[in-house]
């Protein structure tokens, strides 16, 4: 079995420095680009807003909104080619589900390194992914 190139490699996004690092690693784990299955994940709108501001903007206008966002961001790191992907619900589940539904050989995400409260409060995406994910996760360290 080879370790390299990678058929298909999630790499799930949150616009941070630290997922356009995890983006370019994955960029070198993989032959070509649309093997490289860049994903991110909306919360739902019950999660961000007030019942009051439902039905302002629906799903569909958050996804385009994503999806327009998501495009900027590959464009900005040289990988407009790779295949994007929006899901919506719980970042840590959405992840591990979409890799197992893509039939993924590798998932790469960043730690951001949250200890304590704050560690507490905003839950640990990659955590729940470790937990929750059918393949291989290679998790980058917070670089300081």
């Amino acid at each position: 079995m080879s370790w390299l190139p990678k058929k298909v490699v999630v790499v799930p996004v949150d616009f941070s420095t630290a997922s356009a690092d995890a983006l370019q690693t994955a960029m070198q784990l993989v032959a070509q680009p649309k093997d490289l299955h860049v994903l991110y994940v909306t919360l739902p709108s019950a999660t961000i807003m007030s019942p009051e501001s439902w039905a302002e903007e629906d799903t569909p206008s958050r996804t385009r909104a994503a999806t327009q966002l998501l495009s900027k961001f590959l464009a900005e790191h040289q990988a407009s080619d790779v295949s994007q992907f929006i899901r919506e619900g719980d970042p840590g589940l959405m992840i591990a589900d979409y890799a197992d539904e893509a039939h993924a050989d590798l998932i790469v995400m960043p730690s951001h390194g949250y200890h304590g409260v704050a560690r507490v409060l905003l839950g640990s995406v990659t955590e729940r992914v470790l937990r929750h994910a059918k393949c291989p996760i290679l998790v980058l360290r917070r670089q300081n």
